[in-house]
């Protein structure tokens, strides 16, 4: 099959290049700007475009399928030429459900959570060399891409995410899936710029349990009554079948978790990460893993890129860096994080960064989503405020915000860099969130101050 990518440098496009390429297709791909991993990883694997821009030539006849990114606009001349030749035309996910459909489609969902659970359950499955197809929002330990597609393998198992699918195809990606197995791991509001409302944003999670196939089950969150809400509403013919975080206890800076076999230590940590691992664990059953299968594989599971990632630690000090971004993700890591090392004084720092968080209207949103820190900071760049059209956002909106009197809030990365580097981390902990770097954080910087 040919193949051609319209922003194929996207996290996602360019892992979907490299898959299909990878399974003996012809990939070929263009991009107005590609940054790294995804320019190096593309060029390793001779599909780096020889000229960034719009060549509305490369697009002919011949191509059986054009996949069209978010990166994307309408007006683009390569999606004009494709749509003058009549070429079939996807989206990623409608892309990857059309590789998929002959298969049992297992579709993690919820605003947070999918990809640790996708991550955990990929990791079990790995571990126990069980072969299937797969989709992930992040780079694992042992796997080369983050796609995976085969003619043979049984199962396809999908991150299924909320946002929008393509440029002239405004559905929620995880809505194109149909999934025969999904799980739901959570709602809380996020992405305002396409989901205006709360109602507006529940309304999708609705639609996508809707869409289990048939016969087709769902595992869901117990503890969160929207998702509760929104499973019981369904009147399809579909199993329900609840899950909750497992009894675990920390000691020592290390999480133990009840087992049927006793306790166990893990290497990941948190109410909401052990929540997932109950979800994972689910999922991992429908697919022919048994529990204690399950336990022997996840005790070695580090956790996906980006997610509660280690990144230095010394005798009296360690450091994370974690995705986390809107306020939900933001409580449930700061509060692990505190729950784990309840001893140290803990130094939380968020980057607002995407569209929702520099909203001057959902940024009520984020009260008491650090109050489990001992000392919290807020960085955002006014700059990245004005590129994004929204409403001019001051330090004391944000400190009014999050409802601490004790907020500190830097708009200058220089400022913000020199405040970490004078400070004391002896007998301390340093949580990064963030969905950006700061204005530039040299990461290698951080691990020399712990």
């Amino acid at each position: 099959m040919r193949v051609h990518f319209i922003a194929i440098g996207g996290s996602a496009m360019h892992n979907l290049a490299m898959a299909l390429h990878q399974k003996g297709d012809k990939v070929t791909g263009s991009d107005d700007v590609i940054f790294e991993p995804s320019k190096s990883r593309l060029d390793r694997y001779g599909l780096l475009p020889e000229t960034f821009g719009w060549f509305p030539k490369k697009i002919t006849a011949d191509i059986d399928a054009i996949i069209l990114g978010m990166h994307a606009k309408e007006d683009n001349p390569e999606l004009h030429k494709a749509q003058e030749l009549g070429l079939k035309i996807y989206s990623y996910p409608e892309f990857l459900y059309e590789q998929s459909k002959n298969k049992t489609r297992v579709v993690i969902g919820g605003s947070h959570g999918k990809t640790t659970i996708t991550s955990m359950i990929l990791h079990v499955l790995h571990y126990h060399e069980k072969e299937v197809d797969y989709m992930v929002g992040a780079q694992l330990e042992g796997f080369d891409t983050m796609v995976h597609l085969t003619e043979n393998n049984d199962f396809m198992v999908l991150e299924g995410d909320e946002y929008l699918s393509s440029p002239i195809d405004r559905r929620p990606k995880f809505h194109l899936y149909q999934p025969n197995i999904a799980l739901l791991s959570g709602i809380a509001w996020d992405h305002i710029n396409v989901f205006p409302t709360f109602e507006n944003y529940v309304e999708q999670f609705q639609i996508f349990v809707d869409s289990i196939v048939r016969g087709g089950s769902i595992n869901y969150n117990a503890e969160d009554p929207e998702v509760v809400k929104v499973v019981e509403n369904s009147e399809d013919q579909i199993r329900k079948i609840p899950y909750n975080t497992p009894e675990y206890r920390v000691e020592d800076g290390e999480t133990l978790l009840q087992t049927p076999e006793g306790e166990m230590p893990i290497e990941v940590f948190g109410a909401h990460n052990l929540s997932n691992l109950a979800g994972a664990k689910w999922i991992c059953q429908h697919m022919g893993i048994d529990e204690e299968e399950f336990y022997e594989a996840i005790a070695s599971f580090k956790g996906a890129s980006k997610r509660l990632e280690k990144i230095a630690e010394s005798n009296t000090a360690v450091a994370y860096k974690d995705f986390a971004h809107s306020p939900s993700k933001v409580s449930a890591t700061t509060n692990a994080v505190k729950e784990q090392y309840e001893d140290r004084h803990l130094v939380a720092c968020l980057e607002l960064h995407t569209y929702s968080s520099l909203n001057a209207d959902f940024l009520k949103e984020y009260e008491g989503a650090l109050d489990a820190a001992d000392e919290a900071v807020v960085f955002y760049s006014p700059h990245a405020v004005k590129i994004k059209q929204l409403e001019e956002v001051s330090e004391d909106q944000i400190a009014g915000a999050f409802k601490r009197n004790d907020l500190i809030v830097y708009t200058n990365p220089e400022e913000f860099q020199a405040y970490l580097k004078q400070k004391d981390f002896a007998n301390s902990t340093l949580l990064l969130m963030s969905s950006g770097n700061y204005g530039g954080l040299d990461f290698d910087e951080v691990k020399e101050m712990i």
